[in-house]
């Protein structure tokens, strides 16, 4: 059968222009000749696309042709032709250069209608879409992947992508605000007449390491953290610390963006560092820092593990080690840290009496000294685990473990030793963590106020 596919656009004025886009010879007796090919509807779409954009880039020069203050009919001086890169192929526009009218006097005498338009030359959605796929995959993959299923020009290549990518991610560094000490803008009496907030919001942060391409230096750290509010989505957030020189704005920012106001409880649960906690500090008036259990127990278990080696020389004393960090753990589970810090104390003083020829003593030694100065450091944070658990609070920040797996480690692909400057992956955790919480198609709404939101199709029935 045949089947012939056309067009009615419909100007501003009111005049119809009709186009035939695309004929086809389809078969209807095997399943591979029912419907559309991969390669019918690139060449449809991409037909498609240029007459409308053909039709809607004259209309608006149409408009911009003559003198808004006047009505006079502008000069046009020329004219030449741009490629428009778009999610359906790179589209050639023919772009008129037109006079300024005599009656608005200005430095420039010419302009081009088109370039104000399309300063970029690349469509909002085209740059999205890059934009995400390269946030989840490699730069080469994400080439192949929009080359596989939509007419993409040829000249697209993975070294394209990452320079729209790296665009994106410095508009979005730009619009930041500035950094600030303290983000409290309220006084107490001013917080007691907001509105009653919705339920706690936990924000956990942690860090990762990626490798380094930077010579002289293996790996540097990234802070990775999600935020859990009580009823709004839940966010990500992710920053080079060594490298953002306004990480704490980031942090208010995402927490402003999820609806948080001055009077609702934030908790943080970090593992203690000091350049975790300073990204937090004075961040809300009702704020609360607490230690993360998942990184007490994990000390605890590699103490134990060195106890179970020596359990095979000297049995009585590693049972009573072994005893001692039950005690301990019990302890720091009920926020008992009078008894607590003492067990430790006594625990570190018997493994520097104990005379053993057992290899790993050192290692344990120094496990159980760095954990006297750990728990001491943090003292302060820590709260009664138990309690907490009682009343269906979070006490670990397991969650945040696997964030940052999914920001960090299926991204920057440690496994493959992928090498980043601190530049690159600092731009790359903006677009990233915006891709994975959702958010990135609303930023691009922001920018780009005619694009709709996923999933909102505007077509007549």
């Amino acid at each position: 059968m045949d089947i012939q596919v056309k067009i009615a656009i419909t100007a501003p004025d009111g005049e119809i222009h009709e186009f035939n886009i695309a004929a086809f010879e389809k078969g209807h007796v095997d399943a591979a000749e029912i419907g559309l090919t991969i390669e019918e509807s690139k060449e449809l779409l991409v037909k498609l696309q240029r007459e409308i954009v053909a039709a809607q880039t004259a209309a608006f020069c149409a408009a911009r042709s003559t003198c808004p203050s006047c009505a006079a009919r502008l000069r046009r001086k020329g004219s030449k032709r741009i490629q428009y890169r778009t999610v359906f192929g790179d589209i050639t526009i023919n772009s008129p250069r037109l006079n300024h009218c005599g009656c608005q006097p200005g430095s420039a005498q010419t302009f081009s209608p088109l370039t104000e338009l399309l300063p970029d030359h690349v469509a909002p959605e085209m740059l999205w879409l890059e934009t995400k796929w390269a946030s989840l995959v490699s730069y080469g993959i994400t080439v192949d992947l929009l080359k596989d299923v939509l007419p993409i020009g040829k000249r697209l290549n993975a070294e394209t992508v990452r320079r729209h990518l790296g665009r994106v991610a410095s508009r979005m560094e730009a619009e930041l605000a500035d950094e600030r000490y303290s983000f409290i803008e309220t006084c107490a009496f001013d917080r007691e007449h907001l509105p009653n907030p919705e339920g706690p919001i936990t924000v956990g942060i942690d860090g990762g390491y990626v490798r380094s391409r930077e010579k002289g230096q293996s790996h540097f750290e990234v802070m990775v953290g999600k935020s859990i509010p009580t009823d709004q989505p839940d966010r990500y957030l992710g920053l080079v610390q060594s490298h953002d020189e306004k990480p704490k704005r980031r942090l208010h920012e995402v927490l402003k963006e999820q609806g948080w106001q001055e009077n609702q409880q934030v908790t943080f649960m970090t593992d203690g560092g000091e350049t975790v906690i300073n990204i937090a500090r004075n961040m809300a008036p009702a704020c609360e820092h607490l230690l993360d259990w998942f990184h007490v127990t994990m000390r605890i278990t590699v103490m134990g593990q060195y106890v179970k080696g020596l359990a095979h020389l000297n049995s009585n004393e590693a049972g009573e080690m072994a005893s001692a960090l039950r005690q301990i753990k019990g302890y720091l589970w009920n926020g008992n840290l009078h008894d607590g810090q003492a067990a430790i104390d006594d625990l570190v003083m018997d493994l520097d009496e104990i005379e053993t020829e057992y290899a790993s003593i050192k290692a344990l030694r120094k496990a159980a000294a760095e954990f006297q100065t750990y728990i001491a450091n943090t003292a302060w944070m820590i709260p009664n685990y138990a309690e907490r658990r009682r009343y269906g609070e979070r006490v670990s920040t397991g969650f945040v473990e696997s964030t940052v797996n999914t920001v960090v480690g299926k991204r920057f692909c440690k496994r493959q030793q992928m090498r980043w400057s601190k530049t690159g992956a600092h731009l790359m955790l903006q677009t990233r963590t915006r891709t994975l919480d959702g958010t990135l198609r609303t930023k691009f709404r922001q920018w780009y106020p005619g694009m709709k939101p996923d999933g909102e199709a505007k077509m007549a029935a």
